[in-house]
């Protein structure tokens, strides 16, 4: 059952301390991809929703004027993450049309805009992201395997989508990388994502396995009913050995397929 709430927000566009962003906007709370693994459940203490991550989405209706408002006070121009705790393009923007008003207001003031999506529908707003003036689009590619995607990010767009809106993208000349993350262990098969992202993409970035954000039981459940054989080496945990190695072979494989990576980030 998933439980949808219609809200007003009184602020949108949010001083970021990501690295290479300056603002954040995220147009709803919560994400209806209901990954296993996602970082943002942390979000839900502070929404006053008692049902599970990934089984309420807030939609923030007045988005759009509110960002309009603020930019007409003419803040310090930046870059803008559209998408730092949700994900912009989940299915309800199908409906909503948040982001892509927010786009068409971005666009008017001349702020860059930074993308991180699981959904090839961020295409549909293609006419728009062609005009900006600086414009990056990341699809975050945790598996190029349908069945493994489906167990740990039941909702989102499949791999092979993914791997099409990134072709378009970048054929069209927007700046297109690939998120490589979170990897998990023994399941994500990093040559093969190297090998179908090649000509796709302009950079990469990839991220260790989080089981520190409020995710190990959700991550070790789908472990233990689809990969049994790797449950305890999940519970054990991974040291900082593992991901150094993992690191370096996500560089080995950047230089052989010849795509610069940009940061591998470890929890």
């Amino acid at each position: 059952m998933i439980k949808f709430q219609i809200i007003q927000c009184k602020s949108v566009l949010t001083k970021s301390n990501l690295p290479k962003v300056d603002y954040c906007i995220n147009p709803y709370v919560g994400c209806l991809h209901a990954c296993v693994y996602c970082y943002a459940r942390f979000m839900k203490r502070f929404t006053g929703h008692t049902e599970p991550w990934g089984h309420f989405l807030d939609i923030k209706v007045n988005a759009p004027e509110v960002l309009a408002k603020e930019l007409a006070r003419n803040p310090k121009r930046g870059t803008v993450l559209l998408g730092s705790v949700t994900d912009a393009y989940q299915p309800a923007e199908r409906k909503y049309c948040l982001t892509r008003a927010i786009l068409e207001i971005l666009l008017r003031h001349d702020f860059p805009v930074s993308i991180l999506t699981k959904s090839d529908l961020v295409v549909r707003d293609l006419d728009l992201l062609k005009q900006f003036s600086s414009c990056e689009v990341g699809l975050t590619i945790t598996t190029t395997d349908e069945a493994i995607a489906k167990n740990f990010e039941p909702h989102a767009s499949v791999p092979k989508q993914r791997m099409e809106a990134l072709e378009v993208l970048h054929k069209n000349g927007i700046v297109t990388y690939a998120f490589i993350g979170p990897i998990l262990p023994d399941l994500t098969d990093l040559e093969a994502i190297f090998s179908a992202i090649k000509g796709k993409v302009y950079f990469i970035m990839a991220e260790s396995l989080n089981m520190s954000c409020g995710n190990r039981l959700f991550v070790e459940g789908i472990i233990s009913k689809k990969y049994p054989s790797l449950l305890q080496l999940y519970k054990n945990g991974f040291s900082k050995k593992y991901w150094d190695e993992a690191e370096a072979t996500t560089n080995m494989l950047a230089g052989k397929y010849k795509i610069p990576i940009k940061g591998f980030f470890s929890h």
